[in-house]
């Protein structure tokens, strides 16, 4: 759970496609002394307004600064179908003024200030945000409930933020061929799950969204009864409290949007492979994907475990896939992956491998078997078990460097049905998982005979230019505004 929304700490970032950022990153440009871990979210404060806003705050008096996010309970998991996309839409619409602010003044008096802003869409969730100085937090607080309730939309608005949607579509996935492999790849893997939807839509629906479909949208899911506020920095709750009655206490509240019930996954039983050539394909590549459990579905002790393993075979330099692989038989000239854990349904596991020169794509599916079932039959070892530990919970104490990453812990979680006591004992349930716990996840979910296999090759033809192009599965669980 932590582990993944350390990953998608990388909000704001001026970038439209968000690539998740791992844990070397976090300990790379962390400077500050590392907090105690066993303090891990003990000043947090939660309670809920009258019209059903939850608020977080989390007191980080080091900076006179604050990180203020609104988090919305919807994402294009929630979509209506033939309107995907519409959530990633709507949150380009959101910066479309009100009444009371027009077009482009919140941005600009965010920039007066000196502050920073961003959005950011996923399956799950919908996130605005601004960074500033404490004493302008309030005024971040009347614009945000001001757009929950007063969003004004013109056609020619409409008009043209779809065509910038389009525009980023091709971009990011259609120019793409990694992308466009993971896409396909996710529509195999979540046969009945709308997560097989990519976030940005597909490009038919997105050609037609309207005016109508955004409306919609947001009457239904824009409410203080579903949503979260999350104020971190130099703050006290009292304060925040205050300033949110005020504020966001004022909106009335537009009906109960219900429960998130969703087509769930079907028992998986085949192996079914997707393959993608193109002459854009500089550097082939190949990729396996599982169905796994998230931290909201899984059984006890398994989503902890799940991350002990992934920290285990694709950690970096000192994990089972790049001794093996890139090491030991010099397969691969590079080898990792990733667990998504932080979902409301169905999470997903991923491995990839980057071959060697003359070394085939089957070769290195085969060597990745391998890999997995010498995992399975042979044990985890003291070192590398105790090694993958440390490197988890070192990411959490890092985590608490940042005033905007622990923002975004927080909110990811409330908003994919864990809660705030969770995340404070996300560290006690790593270091609550044994060696025979991160075999059996490893025997249960990484079927060889299960899951999707990935293969991006490489084919003869006119080269086209395909900028931000990279053969690896770089996780694409946010669209950024």
């Amino acid at each position: 759970m932590l582990s993944r929304a350390l990953a998608g700490a990388s909000g704001a970032l001026p970038l439209r496609n968000v690539r998740m950022l791992g844990v070397a990153v976090l300990l790379s440009v962390a400077t500050a002394a590392p907090a105690d871990a066993s303090q891990f979210g003990e000043n947090v404060e939660t309670f809920t307004l009258e019209n059903g806003l939850d608020v977080v705050v989390i007191p980080d008096g080091r900076a006179p600064v604050v990180t203020h996010m609104v988090w919305y309970r919807v994402g294009a998991a929630d979509e209506p179908p033939g309107v995907s996309g519409i959530a990633h839409f709507l949150e380009h619409l959101m910066f479309k003024g009100t009444e009371a602010h027009p077009e482009g003044e919140f941005s600009r008096v965010i920039s007066e200030l000196g502050g920073q802003e961003n959005a950011f869409t996923s399956s799950d969730y919908t996130a605005y945000f601004q960074r500033v100085s404490k004493e302008h937090l309030k005024t971040m607080m009347e614009f945000e409930a001001d757009r929950m309730t007063g969003l004004v939309l013109a056609p020619e608005q409409v008009a043209s933020e779809r065509e910038v949607i389009i525009e980023e579509r091709r971009s990011r996935i259609d120019n793409d061929p990694s992308a466009q492999l993971g896409e396909a790849m996710d529509a195999a893997l979540y046969m009945n799950s709308p997560y097989g939807r990519p976030i940005i839509g597909w490009p038919d629906e997105m050609a037609n969204l309207s005016r109508e479909d955004a409306i919609s949208f947001y009457e239904a899911h824009y409410t203080p009864n579903n949503a979260i506020l999350v104020v971190a920095g130099d703050v006290s709750p009292q304060e925040v409290r205050v300033m949110a009655e005020e504020t966001y206490g004022q909106v009335e509240p537009r009906g109960e949007p219900g429960p998130r019930v969703r087509p769930q996954e079907p028992p998986h039983l085949v192996e079914m492979t997707v393959s993608l050539a193109s002459p854009r394909v500089d550097q082939e590549s190949m990729r396996r994907a599982w169905l796994v459990p998230s931290y909201t579905t899984a059984e006890d002790g398994e989503a902890p475990a799940l991350d002990v393993l992934n920290e285990i075979l694709t950690g970096g330099s000192t994990s089972r896939f790049y001794r093996e692989l890139v090491v030991g038989r010099q397969l691969a000239t590079a080898a990792g992956g990733y667990y998504q854990g932080t979902a409301l349904d169905a999470g997903k596991f991923m491995v990839y491998a980057v071959p060697r020169p003359g070394v085939e794509l089957e070769t290195l599916t085969s060597a990745i078997t391998e890999v997995i079932e010498g995992f399975v039959e042979g044990g985890v070892t003291d070192v590398e078990f105790e090694r993958a530990k440390r490197s988890l919970i070192a990411s959490t104490v890092y985590a608490q460097d940042s005033q905007q990453t622990l923002a975004r812990i927080y909110g990811a979680a409330l908003t994919t049905g864990s809660s705030v006591e969770d995340v404070n004992g996300w560290i006690g349930r790593i270091e609550a998982v044994e060696k025979e716990d991160v075999v059996e996840v490893a025997r249960k979910y990484l079927d060889p005979e299960t899951g999707v296999i990935g293969y991006l090759r490489s084919k003869p033809g006119v080269q086209a230019a395909a900028e931000g192009a990279n053969p690896l599965p770089v996780p694409t669980e946010e669209i950024t505004q």
